[in-house]
Order: C-alpha cells, then structure tokens, then sequence
C-alpha cells in the first residue's frame, strides 16, 4: 500500500508525518477523519502490496485526467465582485464549523445556483487532492482575488487561522465594495442632470429656433442678434455634423493613447485630486482604502514590511502609489510608519496623529481600523456636501440655459407681433 508524506493544521498546530493509504482520496479521509486540515500530501513509497501493472496505471492516470478534463474549466476563472464575497464567506462559515478544507470544497461544490461559485470550487478541490496548498491554488485559478486574498490565505494556511483570515478578509471586501457604490451614487444623479441640459439645449437649437426662423420668413419678421447666433451655431452642427463628430472621436482616441502611456497617468492622477468638488472625495476615499487594507493585514499577522507591500499593489491612484513607495523605503529602513506618513506629505494630520497613538499603545491594527470609521464617515459627509452642491449648480446652469433659449424664443415673437401691428 501507498505510503504518503503529509503536513496538516491540527488542534495542536502544524503536524507532519506518514500515512498508509491506497490513494489520495482515501488519505484525505483518513486525514480528515483525524481532524487535521492536509496542505501538503505527497507519496513517498509503496508498501508490502505489489503496485498495479504499468498498463493499469495508464488507464487511470487516462481516466483521471479525462474526468478532470470534463469537470475543470479551459482557461481562469473569473468571478464578479459579489461572486468573490460569497465564495470567502461560505467557505470560512464552513471551516469555522470544523469542516476541513477539501469537505468544504465538496459541499460548495454540490451547490445548486452560481455556476461560477461552483466551478471553482471543483477547480480548486481537485488541485487540493493533488497537493497544492490553497493560497497557490486560487492564485492560479482565478485572477478575481488578487495579490491581497492569495497572500492572507498563504498567512492563514501557515498559522492555522484560514477561516478566522478568510472572515475578516469577507468583510473587508464588503466594507470596499460600499465604499465604491457610495461615491458611484452621488455622481449619478449629477450626471443624469447634465444629460438632462444638454438635451435640452439641443432640442432648441436643432429644432425649436429653425421652426421660429420659418415662421417669421414667412411674416417678414426678423430674428434677434441672440437668435442669429445660435441659428448659425445650428446650421454648422447641421451641414458640418460628421466633421464635428470625426474631430470628437479623434480627440477621445488621442485622450485615451495619451492616459495609456505611463508616464502620462501620474499626471492625471495627480489632476483629479486637484478638482474642486470631486479631489477632496478621491483623496478620502483613498484614505479610508488605506487604513482598512493595512488594518486588516496587520491584524491578520502579516509583518509591517510585507503588509506595506500588499496596500501599495491595491492602492488605485498611481499618483498616491509612487508617494506611498517613498513611505515602504523608510519603514524598511527602521523608520516608523508614523513618521514615514509626515514625511510623505500626503496624508492628513489626524491620520498620523491616530497612527501614532497605535504605535505607542501597541495596537496599531485597532487604531488602523478606528482611523477607517472616522475617516468613512468624513467621507460620507463630504460625499453629501458634493451632492447638495453640485445637484443645484447643475440646474442652475440648466435653467439659465433653458431661460436664454426661452427669453430668445419670446423676444422674436414679440418683435414680429409688432411688426405685423406696424404695419
């Protein structure tokens, strides 16, 4: 029989020695049956029983690798965000009840609904079964998780934390997604609102000002200077259309080859946080990803070094990202990250301040995630304060440009009715 080499997450803590089974998927029901969380399986020898014929060995290597074929997906799997949160929050439910991690994936497999759920599940089992620790395996089966999951999980395999790691990780990425849908909901009633203007703006120009130009043609009536010259802004946009449109296409390729070039990004970037009403959102929002994404990788156990590391991979901006790569040379070289923070000068007094307080009590994961909350309502305050600004500036400037076309509109009227009397 089989002999197999093994290293598993026990009550006791990390285990390694041998096993006796007549192949792997007995030997992780034997594990199991232990209670012990295998991630490293691996035949060492054969036992006193004769091994099978080379012939037979192909025709279940050949069926195995047929059933894999049939089951496992061509190419990475990709989730949606939602997928991603409920995938880490089932499977550390399911640790956390004791389940261990090849059972875990069995029962999310067997799942019903969310085919991409379920897919990966398989995918990762059968890699599992094969040895590979989780942390590898994810990484190499679907980019929806990232740098920052696959690292948390490699900390959690090696201290026997994954579901408590995989649990915090769930609720960090719930934080971040309404993070995202908070600043996206305050932009979409301003948008609708500027869509809104300029379709009306155009209905006059296009249509309501050339119906008026006929009407008085038609009485010898003449238009005033106001109307003349949107009339002739009007029979541009008509005769010369596909130019105007050509001219905007070019203008949008060349925008975007200029953003894709790399040297072009930090300079947008570093526009944006500059705008008037939208900087001061971005660069919240910016802190609160911050705080939460190193809060969570400190308190999760991951040196200050290595956690510095992953919150610059999953910082956006890449104007804060080459100032925060000055801030990781000096907490390298000893300095302490509240220091570092001043140094940079991109970071707001009461965030050092809070940083600082953490560093010397010795919690600088809790002060972190406190920093988060206030800086998460900060930016909800400010989401709303841009909200109340920009939703009435918008119809201010719509109603003005509403009330000149209407003012326009009214005078021409008036001119011709007295024309017509006039006469």
């Amino acid at each position: 029989m089989p002999t197999f080499n093994y290293s598993a997450h026990g009550p006791s803590g990390v285990i390694t020695g041998e096993l006796n089974a007549a192949d792997r998927s007995e030997a992780f029901a034997l594990l199991g049956k232990q209670r012990l969380q295998p991630f490293r399986l691996e035949m060492s020898g054969m036992g006193s029983a004769k091994p099978k014929s080379l012939t037979a060995k192909k025709a279940t290597a050949k069926a195995n690798s047929a059933i894999a074929s049939e089951d496992s997906p061509n190419g990475p799997i990709h989730l949606k965000p939602q997928q991603v949160t409920l995938f880490t929050e089932e499977l550390s439910d399911l640790l956390g009840a004791g389940i261990q991690l090849e059972p875990a994936l069995g029962t999310m497999e067997r799942r019903r609904e969310l085919s991409g759920v379920k897919t990966l599940a398989t995918a990762l089992r059968t890699k599992i079964r094969d040895g590979m620790a989780f942390s590898k395996a994810i990484a190499s089966t679907s980019p929806s998780f990232g740098n920052l999951f696959c690292a948390l999980a490699s900390a959690g395999e090696a201290s026997g934390s994954l579901s408590s790691i995989l649990k915090r990780q769930c609720e960090y990425m719930r934080s971040q997604a309404a993070l995202r849908a908070k600043v996206l909901f305050a932009l979409i009633y301003p948008a609708f609102l500027i869509v809104a203007a300029v379709s009306v703006t155009l209905l006059f120009v296009v249509y309501l000002i050339p119906k008026l130009t006929e009407l008085l043609d038609s009485t010898g009536g003449s238009l005033p200077l106001g109307a003349k010259i949107i009339l002739k802004i009007s029979d541009f946009c008509k005769s010369a259309w596909w130019i105007i449109a050509i001219v905007g296409v070019l203008g949008f390729m060349l925008f975007k080859a200029w953003l894709s070039r790399p040297e072009s990004q930090i300079p947008w970037a570093k526009f944006k946080l500059r705008l008037p009403l939208f900087g001061p959102v971005l660069k919240s929002r910016f802190y609160v990803q911050f705080l939460e994404t190193l809060g969570n990788l400190v308190g999760n156990g991951l040196p200050m070094v290595q956690a510095m590391q992953l919150t610059h991979q999953a910082i956006e901006n890449p104007y804060m990202r080459r100032e925060f790569e000055g801030v990781m040379e000096m907490v390298a070289e000893g300095v302490s990250l509240s220091r570092a923070l001043d140094r940079s000068g991109i970071f707001p007094p009461l965030l050092l301040d809070m940083v600082s307080v953490g560093e010397q009590t010795g919690d600088l994961s809790g002060s972190l995630q406190k920093a988060a909350e206030r800086f998460d309502r900060e930016l909800s305050k400010k989401v709303d304060r841009m909200s109340a600004m920009v939703q009435p500036l918008i119809v201010c400037l719509m109603a003005g440009m509403v009330g000149i076309m209407a003012y326009l509109m009214i005078t021409t009227i008036f001119q011709t009715i007295s024309g017509m009397t006039v006469k």
